[in-house]
């Protein structure tokens, strides 16, 4: 399938397809839809679950504490966040920021599977549980047993295929702050950076 003017299809899809979307109940609830950022054309595409309070107020993925920590992450394996694209599960945010619910994914997937194929990454990195149990196809595997597999997002209306790597949500890393969990978490989420950015350099032969 060719590939569309990534930057124009994405603004199209944001303003013409989502608009200020009712589709389920969040947009009660909500400041702004929180659509996705970064380079249109990235190898990497990183996805978490849904916008926390700063995200809804400035209408933009990862900018508050997790926002800050992902950034991080980013940088320590040698990229930047601009070179990068980010977006959620959930354009919307859930109130006190409680788990996404299945029929508020159901109704928002749709526009994160069309960003993956505007975007065309050469890997996803799959960021918490939700984002991982959706885009691997296994609603119910802990983050402990998607972080050991290979997985590949698989998508047969838009013909993709596309090498997931799941990893730790920053607000998880965030919840064990001072302890020390937190920095072996840290260590691990680096190393599944580093095998992301592996796929991006050695394409889809790589193993665990």
């Amino acid at each position: 399938m060719a590939k569309l003017n990534p930057e124009e299809a994405l603004k199209y899809l944001r303003w013409r397809r989502i608009g200020d979307c009712t589709r389920c109940d969040l947009h009660r609830s909500r400041k702004h839809v929180v659509f996705g950022e970064g380079d249109s054309d990235a190898d990497v595409m990183f996805i978490g679950e849904a916008p926390g309070v700063e995200e809804d107020h400035k209408a933009r993925p990862f900018v508050g504490p997790s926002g800050t920590l992902l950034t991080w992450f980013i940088e320590q394996v040698g990229l930047r966040r601009e070179q990068v694209y980010i977006a959620n599960v959930l354009k919307c945010r859930p109130p006190e920021n409680r788990d996404p619910e299945a029929e508020e994914i159901e109704a928002c997937a749709p526009f994160l599977h069309t960003q993956i194929w505007l975007v065309q990454p050469k890997v996803i990195v799959a960021l918490g549980r939700f984002a991982g149990n959706l885009l691997t196809g296994e609603p119910f595997m802990s983050m402990g047993k998607l972080r050991t597999g290979l997985w590949t997002y698989e998508n047969a209306k838009t013909q993709m295929s596309v090498p997931i790597v799941p990893t730790y949500h920053p607000t998880y890393v965030l919840r064990k702050r001072g302890s020390v969990v937190e920095r072996q978490t840290k260590l691990k989420v680096i190393s599944d950076l580093q095998k992301a950015l592996r796929y991006v350099e050695e394409g889809d032969e790589l193993s665990v």
